[in-house]
């Protein structure tokens, strides 16, 4: 029996081992699997024995991979999707009725915004959002048919924090559903169920996979609650592939010891963004400035790997900035080995109204920085550079 460490769970929860005795466990690269006999084949179909039966149901690489999300953030069960999105949507979808409503973080991921606010009104499912700032308005916003409280903290690009206990006891008095994005964090650095979440979502795509290769998502938490998402997923077909499940799990063998590092990086980075003369408003969890450093000091165990500023000059700024860029990356991914940077307002937020930007804090002048594993003097020179 393993110990239940962080990294020794990450490295030795696998699959059972094939009469092969491989050390690492194989591709099962099959869209289907076959049956004993008919009996078997019957049992399998009412649910009377768990087993493989479809690779858009389950997979052997496909569960190593949920086995370990689960270990990590302390949940019953879950589910892999294709994506993270694919992940968000199936969430609500499944647990939502028509009729039902949402209160929201005003600061969510544009495409999470994106789906409150113009395919889930289709099925009258409506949405109220709250300001991070001022999450005591959250009760007020609580109607008869609220089923799910959703916020994402660190919240995307901005990086602010919200209090995830707060959240877990207003969820709790209200007899909602909790329902937290974990992506920027990671199981490694943040644990939203310890605070009162009964469901937590990750994009795979980020510093999970940490090397810009897949995409994947994942939803963790009750097993009733999964129950009724997978059901969900059986027939409509999100489904992780076995690939990319199992590129997925062997990268949560490193995931520890790679966010370490990435944090290490950002903390160097907002520490010199924040003496800059030509910066403000730098943020970054662990930095003292930052306005819920204390409740980030709580609940998260370093800051993660984003760092997010203003440059002076709005638009046109943040333009010049990404132009000088030498060194990084311009994408709109993050939590890659490469450093990347990303003006919001231009690019993955441009489709929103000014008003709704600045409701949520991406300022003309924002840039996000999702600080990589390069020696941090390279980076900062570049970004140094960048700002002239």
């Amino acid at each position: 029996m393993y110990s239940k460490n962080f990294e020794t769970e990450a490295i030795r929860t696998q699959i059972e081992r094939s009469e092969f005795l491989e050390h690492s466990s194989p591709l099962y690269l099959t869209s289907s699997f076959v049956f004993e006999d008919a009996e078997d084949m019957r049992a399998s179909f009412a649910e009377e024995k768990e087993r493989n039966i479809y690779s858009r149901f389950t997979n052997p690489n496909t569960s190593e991979f949920i086995e370990k999300i689960c270990k990590m953030e302390g949940a019953e069960a879950g589910y892999a999707f294709a994506t993270g999105m694919s992940a968000v949507f199936s969430t609500f979808a499944a647990l939502l009725d028509s009729g039902d409503h949402i209160v929201s973080a005003r600061s969510v991921f544009g495409s999470t915004h994106s789906l409150f606010t113009k395919f889930l009104p289709k099925w009258n499912i409506t949405t109220s959002y709250f300001d991070v700032q001022k999450v005591e308005d959250i009760e007020g916003l609580i109607q008869p048919n609220t089923k799910i409280l959703y916020a994402e903290s660190p919240t995307n690009p901005a990086v602010d924090i919200l209090d995830l206990e707060y959240l877990g006891k207003v969820a709790k008095k209200h007899n909602l559903l909790l329902v937290i994005d974990n992506c920027f964090a990671t199981p490694y650095l943040q644990n939203p169920i310890k605070f009162g979440a009964d469901l937590v979502i990750h994009s795979a795509t980020k510093l999970i996979d940490g090397q810009g290769r897949v995409m994947g998502g994942v939803t963790v938490g009750g097993e009733d609650l999964i129950r009724e998402i997978y059901l969900f997923s059986r027939n409509t077909g999100p489904a992780l592939s076995p690939f990319n499940a199992w590129v997925l799990s062997k990268s949560l063998e490193t995931l520890a010891v790679r966010v370490d590092k990435h944090c290490e990086n950002a903390l160097k980075v907002a520490e010199f963004l924040e003496n800059h003369p030509k910066t403000k408003n730098v943020k970054y969890p662990f930095l003292k400035s930052h306005p819920q450093y204390a409740i980030a000091k709580k609940q998260m165990k370093l800051g993660g790997n984003v760092v997010a500023f203003e440059v002076e000059g709005g638009v046109a700024a943040g333009k010049k900035f990404l132009n000088s860029i030498k060194l990084c990356s311009l994408s709109a991914n993050l939590g890659d080995t490469r450093t990347i940077v990303t003006h919001p307002a231009s690019t993955t937020h441009a489709k929103l109204t000014e008003k709704d930007r600045q409701e949520v804090g991406i300022t003309d002048g924002l840039v996000r920085v999702s600080v990589g594993l390069e020696t941090i003097k390279d980076i900062i020179e570049d970004i140094n550079q960048a700002l002239g």
